[in-house]
């Protein structure tokens, strides 16, 4: 089979598609990952064959342009259900007229879409595998006519939130029946898809199936045929420490912001201040603040180990506690290792992640925006004394084991997209 994967122009997005692409591609399928030029170099060092196609979006120009407005209400969506404020039409409307145009259609621009549409039809892939915001790789799929399944990376917030909105559509008067983003799709459909378009269907959002690598504990249900995967991590390519090589000589924590994320503060909260708040505990604090990060900082406790980058695979199974903003790669590791974990969520999908591990027994959140030194320190210390955080935690691994692995969901998806591909 031919299968092309697809990522939107982020390397913490591209990193979760890897060992499935490896597994197809040991499996002896052809492999393919089609993106945006900024990922070529990525795809390539994870050992993947490149097609990069389109502009660039530069995500450091849109949040300069779309405002603060923009960017604060999109990263404070709650997208928990506890509030009824967030089950109203009006709510739900918001959040796709923001969404479509702001996050769907900027990180499928036209560019991307012509360009991917151009090589499937070349190439004649058989399958199509894609990140949640890539638009741009369903849109393909249907105009030639290609099976296509998600690979989510988190929570699966966004559809459950189009399910509630959907489930409202009809209640509208007929003058008021907006749907943005089926509005953008249909558009897109007719200006890409020849004299014949594709006409919308909600697959286009879902995929055919969908992969998730979360344990059905922290899943959110969205009654999307859902195929689970044990959670492989790949943090980029990389070398261990010499230091890691040795046992700790006491209990080890890892402190991160993960690869996406270089802020100076958690919170409001510097990070002088958070390394002082935990530089008292028993504990080795593994670091893994860059050069920037720690400017400022004037003092370093001494149970304090700063690092610019260590492999999360390498260094989690060491450690008896992490700390991290509850991004997909962090929580995922940490979670695959059985390591009990303080989460410090910082909105979208990460409350919700956190909220569930919470609630599952595996760790403790403390929301950013409440977060102070004196909390942090005491959630760390609760879970590095409370044995009951390590044994969920192990439960929680027992559970993303029993998933089937990368090479076994590469024999589901032959099956599933054994229907093959329209001819176009």
């Amino acid at each position: 089979m031919r299968i092309v994967f697809s990522a939107m122009a982020s390397k913490s997005h591209l990193f979760g598609l890897v060992p499935l692409a490896w597994a197809f591609r040991a499996a002896g399928h052809e492999v393919r990952v089609v993106a945006s030029p900024a990922l070529t170099e990525d795809i390539t060092a994870a050992g993947l064959t490149a097609v990069p196609v389109g502009a660039d979006v530069d995500l450091v120009d849109f949040m300069t342009h779309a405002g603060h407005d923009i960017i604060d209400y999109v990263r404070n969506l709650d997208f928990s259900e506890q509030d009824p404020a967030t089950l109203t039409w009006d709510h739900l409307l918001g959040v796709q007229t923001v969404l479509t145009p702001t996050f769907y259609a900027l990180m499928s621009p036209d560019s991307l879409i012509e360009g991917m549409i151009s090589f499937c039809r070349k190439w004649k892939p058989d399958l199509i595998i894609w990140e949640p915001l890539t638009f741009a790789a369903p849109i393909a799929a249907a105009v030639t006519g290609t099976p296509h399944a998600r690979l989510l990376w988190g929570p699966d917030i966004t559809t459950r939130a189009r399910q509630n909105f959907l489930e409202l559509l009809p209640e509208q008067p007929a003058e008021h029946r907006e749907d943005p983003l089926a509005e953008w799709l249909t558009w897109t459909l007719r200006k890409f898809g020849g004299s014949a378009p594709e006409p919308f269907d909600e697959e286009l959002v879902v995929g055919r199936w969908t992969i998730d690598p979360a344990p059905a504990a922290i899943r959110l249900d969205t009654r999307a045929r859902t195929v689970g995967m044990r959670y492989v991590d790949y943090n980029g390519p990389s070398v261990v420490p010499e230091w890691l090589h040795d046992e700790p000589e006491r209990r080890r924590v890892c402190l991160t912001l993960g690869i996406s994320s270089r802020e100076n503060n958690i919170g409001q909260v510097s990070i002088e201040d958070l390394l002082g708040a935990i530089g008292d505990i028993d504990a080795e604090i593994i670091a893994t603040f860059d050069e920037q990060q720690l400017d400022g900082v004037s003092h370093l406790p001494a149970n304090v180990r700063a690092v610019g980058f260590v492999p999360m695979h390498a260094l989690l199974p060491t450690c008896a506690a992490t700390v991290h903003h509850g991004g997909p790669g962090s929580w995922h590791t940490a979670a695959i290792f059985g390591v009990p974990q303080v989460i410090l969520p910082d909105g979208w999908d990460t409350d919700i992640r956190a909220q569930r591990t919470q609630d599952y027994g595996a760790g403790i959140t403390v929301p950013a925006p409440e977060l102070t030194a004196d909390k942090l320190r005491e959630a760390v210390q609760r879970v590095l004394d409370d044995p009951g955080y390590r044994s969920r935690a192990m439960h929680l691994r027992e559970d993303m084991l029993a998933e089937p692995s990368p090479a076994d969901v590469v024999k589901i998806c032959e099956e599933l997209s054994s229907n093959r591909r329209n001819s176009k």
